[in-house]
């Protein structure tokens, strides 16, 4: 006989954001490939009536190429950890520049993972593209923290 547990409560989005960027950076082994799997039939019970949504849960369970998960890996450390990221970062027009970041979370929006993160040159809280993240550089100072509610940009405004 096989047990099913059902969830009372759907996930939020960090979590769903946590659980996927665990999985995304695992690369395509056969625990890799179960994980995905898993959090593909979580998703099959939520109503999803939205291009949106649905591109953004495609992206989530795909495997990220191997230097972008190299980075991720290196992120998720630095949000378990609670320490600060220095990245190496290619803006739209192609300029980089050299940032710390407090780290918050991740997300994916679309067919793209972000770093939502307090950006200490912009004095500000930013979404950083994995795929223009050039290179990750862990450190040792410690991250202030802040509470990911409130900082996903994508999500929308909760009505008062």
């Amino acid at each position: 006989m096989t047990s099913v547990m059902k969830l009372t409560t759907p996930l939020t989005a960090a979590e769903i954001a946590a659980l996927a960027l665990s999985m995304a950076h695992l690369g395509s082994g056969p625990q890799a490939n179960a994980a995905r799997s898993g959090l593909r039939h979580a998703f099959e019970q939520m109503e999803i009536d939205d291009d949106v949504v649905a591109t953004t849960l495609t992206t989530l369970t795909e495997p990220m190429p191997a230097p972008i998960a190299d980075r991720a890996r290196t992120i998720a450390n630095a949000i378990t950890s609670g320490l600060v990221i220095r990245l190496h970062y290619r803006d739209v027009s192609g300029r980089i520049t050299v940032r710390d970041v407090d780290p918050v979370t991740c997300m994916v929006h679309r067919e793209y993972w972000y770093l939502v993160g307090m950006c200490r040159m912009r004095h500000g809280i930013r979404a950083f593209r994995f795929d223009r993240i050039v290179a990750t550089e862990p450190t040792f100072m410690p991250a202030r923290p802040h509470r990911a509610e409130g900082f996903l940009p994508f999500q929308g405004k909760r009505a008062a």
